[in-house]
């Protein structure tokens, strides 16, 4: 399940940056083509596509990082509510 949420979230941005070539573990922010509004985006997207909230102690940069790391959050949040 975490590589189809990972593959998910990558296809999302790769839908806005095409252009751009990334790996799973890279620091997207470090590659300096987000900005804090797609940053939101990239939010409500998980939220949305993966019927999860996000609380406001997992608004933390380290979780948003990464691909894995956003996968990572993904399947914590449907842990701690009982999905899988």
């Amino acid at each position: 399940m975490p590589e189809k949420t990972a593959t998910e979230i990558r296809d999302f941005i790769t839908g806005r940056y095409p252009q751009v070539q990334f790996s799973d573990d890279e620091n997207i922010f470090a590659l300096g083509f987000i900005n804090s509004l797609f940053a939101m985006e990239l939010v409500m997207f998980i939220e949305k596509t993966f019927v999860i909230t996000i609380s406001n102690s997992d608004l933390q940069m380290d979780n948003f990082r990464t691909v894995n790391a956003m996968a990572a959050l993904v399947q914590s949040n449907r842990v701690m509510a009982g999905q899988r």
